[in-house]
């Protein structure tokens, strides 16, 4: 319903498109939900929204079968959405490598979820999320944390706007 009858993601109902991410990182985030780490914030709307379907998932098997199922879904590269600099983008796009990967194809090992190919108005809004302390201040969102830190380095609207204009490139 939400994400879209293939999970392209609905940029109306605040729902990411899903296939292309990694499963570990999507069964992280339901996990996140269904604990209340994530939504918890008065201002993540979309994110209280998620809470009661991440917990109709009875067990760690529920959840393994909805990432498997997105997993075997095909993938549509989403149109860029937002107007930046590329060139400038890539610019700040380094220390994004350093977690999410040289093209942006994300990292167990570091936490990260893919950035490439993904609805850059979706990272837009979550960008904006961390920066503002909507996502990433529960005290046992660790990784949000980090990723909340460096949103903040982001000074402006413009700077995420080329960030993700240029990692529509990768």
């Amino acid at each position: 319903g939400c994400h879209g009858e293939q999970r392209q993601g609905n940029k109306e109902l605040g729902a990411p498109k899903h296939p292309g991410q990694s499963g570990w990182y999507l069964a992280r985030q339901l996990h996140s939900f269904k604990q209340g780490v994530r939504g918890a914030h008065e201002s993540d709307t979309y994110g209280k929204q998620m809470i009661p379907f991440a917990q109709m998932l009875a067990d760690d098997a529920a959840v393994n079968n909805v990432t498997a199922y997105i997993g075997s879904l095909s993938e549509v590269r989403p149109e860029t959405s937002v107007g930046g600099n590329p060139e400038r983008g890539k610019k700040l796009y380094p220390t994004c490598a350093a977690c999410h990967g040289e093209q942006g194809e994300g990292a167990w090992a570091t936490h990260a979820p893919r950035l490439a190919g993904m609805s850059n108005w979706y990272m837009t809004r979550q960008l904006e999320n961390f920066r503002q302390g909507i996502r990433g201040t529960h005290p046992q969102d660790f990784h949000g944390a980090q990723m909340r830190s460096m949103a903040r380095a982001l000074k402006d609207e413009a700077a995420i706007n080329d960030l993700l204009d240029y990692v529509h490139t990768l």
